[in-house]
Formats: structure tokens, C-alpha cells, sequence
């Protein structure tokens, strides 16, 4: 597998935008000014006006100094990031102290930067912004200006309905936070092994196409190589045979000729081999995926057998990985041997691979093939750290293998045998029109007609 490494695909997925907390802060200015106008002089309640907005004006003065030091582009490291929401928390307990406490309706608000950090930062520097967000709730029970209301009507909710909404608020930060958490986790994750398929897919094709290239190499190569071969040829004819050049004259004729064969080789296999190459049929794909686990003396079984003619398809790069990657997860748990089973009828066309090995672990069977969901125990990890780089052991094998063979119309399903038997087996199934679609095509591709964007997707 080539070298894959996660963390480096998407190095900035954790990272927030500037712009983005800019932009919410200025919603969140927006917002409070208006809240605390609308009381003051709509409900005509008494509250302490200019130290709410000179509170309000700090964060304006903030957002404006950030806008004005950095580019819109701009990414924050976690430490700056995390030291902004926990100014936007403490500036809205500060708005809170002057207007009620958690008395305020608003104080629900306190949410927010949690929820930012959960799907932004660490989980530990969530939990720091969460343990914030409970200290000032709590000293805002115990201490904080009246709650602007009606004049001469002062309003004081009982301290029991106050313990009440520091308790939601206190729910509220732990569940939204872990919450929002997970959900941005899995989309990273998601995100970052998508990307490492596509990387897969893109190296795959590329060496798909290094005959054709070889082949063009060779053509291109030959009109130069003969006009050396002529006029060496003339050169010999006019050089004396007891020349001291005749023997450097016949070398390079001999080394003309030895590319010249070469070439031909190359040029030969581009045009004979090119229909081989572009069709395959089920029978000369299993024999590709195989073929490597039998120089290397592991017991592969492989059983073919059908209805009607043998199914053909257009070969493509990431299916034969996909399922070599399966294959190669079979044949190390395997005890003995792996057994490979290709079957056909008209309507589906069905590959099986089965192992002896020990199975699927229960606590996984249900998630394999999720990304990051392993197969493999710590110590296999370890081991296979200490081997090579990459993604080995991260649980991204799996999850490549079933893209790639799903974007060709395939479905995959993986479960244990059932006992008395055991092991994993590995599941394939195409539809039969969705298999023969690309070697339908190949004739009128060959001409340049015919070549639709789905038979392109749907070729194997």
C-alpha cells in the first residue's frame, strides 16, 4: 500500500478561519446592541446603558484590530482560537453580571462557544472552554446586577428556579459539547479518508497507463534511432576495415540494433496487448489479484464457475486494487489458506473470498469497513509500525478497497462464516449489466463513438 498519512491530508481541517469568527462576532455585537437598545429605551426598563455597550465595544474593538493585523484567509492556531471564544465567553458574562445574571433569557448563549470549539478544537481545550463557561454561570447565580424590569416592580426569581438553569446550562455545555464533537470527528475523519482513496485511485491509474505511454515512448523514439542506424551504417561502409574507428563504428551499430529490438518490444506490446489490457475477463481478473499472494507460496484456492458465457469487463485500476486489498486482509489472518470463489448467472456476476482465520472481532463486525476502524489488534499495529509508514494498521485498507469497488456499481459485504465454520468472507456482488457495460463499449471507444460518462463510471 503507498505510503499514507492521514494527519498530513488534510492538515488544516481543525483549523478555524479568522474570517468565520470574525463574522460570527460581529453577529453577536449586532445582536446584543440591539437586545440591550430594545429594553432600554423600547420596554423602557432601567439598566446600566453605558456599561453594557462599552462592554459591547470592547468585542467591536477586538474584531476590528484582528481584521485590520490579518488576512480574511487567515487560519488560527488552536491556542489562538481557543483564547477568542474564551474572550466572546467572558465577554458575554460580563454583559450578563450587568443585565441579570443567569436570570437573563440570553445566558442560554453561553453555549455557543463551547459548540464552536467542539467542532473546531481538542477535545481537551473544549473541556477547558466548558469548565470557563461553568465557573462564570456559577459566580453569575451568586452574584450579578438585578435583572432590568418594570420600575417599582423589581423581579426576583427564587433561587431554587436559578439553580434550575444552571443546571440546564451545565447539561447543555456537556451534552452539545460531546455531541458536536463526535459529528465534526466523524466528518474529519470521513473527509480525510476520502482523500486518501482518491490518492490511491489517482496512483493507480497512473501506473494503468504507463504502457500506453511506454508504447507512444517507443514510437516517438523510432525515427531518431534510424537515422543513427543509417548513418552509422554509412560511416562503416566508409571506413577502412583496419580503421581504429571500425570497432567503436560496429559497437555502435550492435547497440542501435539492441535498441532498436527494445523498442520494438515496447511498441509491439502497446498494439498486441492494448484490447488485453483495456478487457478482462472474470477469470483473468482473479488470476491478477492472485498471482502475487502465489509467489509468494501462500495456499490460494480459486474456484470459477458459472452460467452461460464468462462474464467480460473493462479493466480498471481501482477495482484490481481494491480487491487485492481484500485479498491481502484475508491472507494475513488467514491460518491455512484463503479461498477465492467467482461466480455468474445472467442478472449478477459475484467474487468470495473466504479465510480460515479467526473472523471479525464482534465489537467491530458491525463498523468494518467504517474509515479508522481497524482489524487489526494493538500489537499487530505496533508491529506493523515498526515495518513501514503510512496507513498501515489505521483501518483505512478496508475502507479504500470498499469505495473504490462501490464506485464501480458493486456492492461489498463483509461477515464471519458461520459455525461450525470460521473466518471473514469477503462479499462482491455486481449487477450482470453493470459488470459488461465497459467491455460493451470498448469496440466504438476504440473508434472514438459511443464513450458516455457512464460507461466510464461503471466499468471494471
Amino acid at each position: 500500500m503507498m505510503d499514507i498519512q492521514p494527519a498530513r491530508l488534510t492538515h488544516n481541517a481543525r483549523q478555524l478561519r479568522l474570517d468565520t469568527l470574525v463574522r460570527l462576532r460581529w453577529l453577536a455585537i449586532a445582536g446584543q446592541a440591539v437586545a440591550v437598545a430594545v429594553v432600554r429605551f423600547g420596554l423602557g426598563f432601567e439598566l446600566p446603558f453605558g456599561l453594557c455597550f462599552s462592554v459591547i465595544a470592547v468585542s467591536a474593538v477586538v474584531n476590528l484590530m484582528l481584521r485590520i493585523e490579518y488576512p480574511a484567509s487567515h487560519r488560527l492556531s488552536d491556542n489562538a482560537a481557543t483564547v477568542l471564544l474564551a474572550f466572546d465567553t467572558l465577554q458575554l458574562a460580563g454583559l450578563l453580571y450587568l443585565t441579570g445574571g443567569l436570570e437573563n433569557p440570553f445566558a442560554i448563549l453561553f453555549l455557543a462557544p463551547v459548540l464552536i470549539s467542539a467542532t473546531a478544537l481538542t477535545p481537551e481545550r473544549t473541556l477547558g472552554l466548558g469548565l470557563l463557561v461553568i465557573g462564570l454561570a456559577t459566580l453569575l447565580t451568586l452574584a450579578h446586577r438585578p435583572l432590568p424590569w418594570v420600575p417599582g416592580q423589581p423581579l426576583s426569581l427564587p433561587f431554587l428556579y436559578v439553580t434550575g438553569i444552571w443546571t440546564a446550562i451545565l447539561l447543555g455545555t456537556v451534552f452539545i459539547g460531546i455531541y458536536a464533537w463526535r459529528v465534526a470527528e466523524e466528518a474529519r475523519q470521513l473527509g480525510q479518508a476520502l482523500a486518501a482513496t482518491e490518492l490511491v485511485l489517482a496512483r493507480e491509474q497512473h501506473l494503468s497507463q504507463l504502457d500506453g505511454l511506454a508504447a507512444a515512448a517507443a514510437h516517438e523514439l523510432g525515427t531518431p534511432l534510424a537515422t543513427i542506424a543509417l548513418v552509422a551504417k554509412e560511416l562503416d561502409h566508409a571506413t577502412p576495415a583496419d580503421s581504429p574507428t571500425a570497432e567503436d563504428l560496429k559497437l555502435l551499430r550492435e547497440q542501435v540494433e539492441r535498441c532498436r529490438t527494445i523498442l520494438t518490444k515496447l511498441t509491439s506490446m502497446g498494439q498486441e496487448e492494448g484490447d488485453f489490457l483495456e478487457t478482462i475477463s472474470l477469470q483473468h481478473l482473479v488470476e491478477e489479484i492472485v498471482e502475487p499472494q502465489r509467489a509468494l507460496d501462500f495456499d490460494v484456492r480459486v474456484l470459477c464457475h458459472g452460467e452461460g458465457p464468462e462474464p467480460m469487463a473493462r479493466r480498471n485500476p481501482g477495482v484490481v486494487y481494491g480487491l487485492s486489498n481484500i485479498l491481502d486482509n484475508a491472507t494475513d489472518f488467514a491460518e491455512t489458506h484463503v479461498t477465492l470463489e467467482a461466480t455468474w448467472t445472467p442478472q449478477e456476476v459475484s467474487l468470495e473470498i473466504r479465510d480460515d482465520g479467526p473472523g471479525y472481532a464482534p465489537d467491530i463486525l458491525l463498523r468494518v469497513g467504517e474509515p479508522y476502524v481497524t482489524t487489526r489488534s494493538a500489537a499487530k499495529r505496533i508491529e506493523g509500525d515498526a515495518e513501514e509508514e503510512g496507513g498501515s494498521g489505521l483501518g483505512l485498507g478496508l475502507f479504500i478497497a470498499k469505495t473504490l469497488i462501490e464506485r464501480s456499481g458493486a456492492q461489498l459485504t463483509l461477515t464471519n462464516a458461520v459455525p461450525p465454520d470460521h473466518g471473514a468472507i469477503a462479499r462482491i456482488v455486481w449487477p450482470r449489466h453493470a459488470f459488461d457495460q465497459g467491455a460493451a463499449i470498448l469496440p466504438q471507444a476504440d473508434k472514438g463513438e459511443g464513450l458516455t460518462e457512464e460507461g466510464n463510471n461503471s466499468h471494471i
